[in-house]
């Protein structure tokens, strides 16, 4: 029969961790956890749809606008300038948006046109606009009688609307 003698191997043998031990780690993987999803940036894909999904918003907004008070509105893209990204010419003051993108970095493009007509018909022709950023593209359109809504990221033939997503 084998004894242990304090200070032996056997002696010095543990059965498994300490709950100090286990609290480190714990610790460690939460510090790791929290700075590898604090360093990771919003992608492009994420702000470029957000950004459109927000001018569908707005346009169809100064759209309804534009059709209850009988007026045109026009959506223009204002890409050189330092203080608005877009305008909406027609709506009164009290119903104009914010004029500028969330991502700065975002760029517009009307296709086929100077800008997109918003009223007072209730049918506008086929119209779309293309957001970009990065080497993303989004393309947002209507085809005149339908609410605008974000199409493939593809651009088409100009007048045309793309398949929706």
């Amino acid at each position: 029969m084998r004894t242990s003698v304090p200070g032996s191997e056997a002696g010095r043998r543990q059965r498994g961790f300490t709950l100090l031990e286990l609290m480190v780690v714990i610790a460690m993987i939460g510090l790791t956890t929290a700075v590898v999803s604090l360093a990771l940036p919003d992608p492009a894909a994420t702000r470029l749809d957000r950004e459109a999904a927000r001018l569908v918003a707005l346009l169809e907004s100064a759209r309804t606008q534009a059709r209850a008070g009988a007026l045109t509105v026009l959506w223009v893209p204002q890409p050189g300038a330092a203080d608005t990204d877009y305008q909406f010419l027609g709506l009164p003051p009290a119903f104009q948006p914010p004029l500028q993108w969330q991502t700065r970095e975002v760029r517009a493009e009307v296709m086929g046109a100077r800008s997109v007509v918003l009223g007072p018909e209730p049918v506008i022709g086929p119209q779309s606009v293309v957001l970009r950023l990065e080497d993303r593209q989004v393309v947002v359109a209507s085809d005149g009688l339908s609410p605008f809504d974000v199409v493939t990221g593809e651009a088409r033939d100009e007048g045309t609307v793309g398949a929706p997503r």
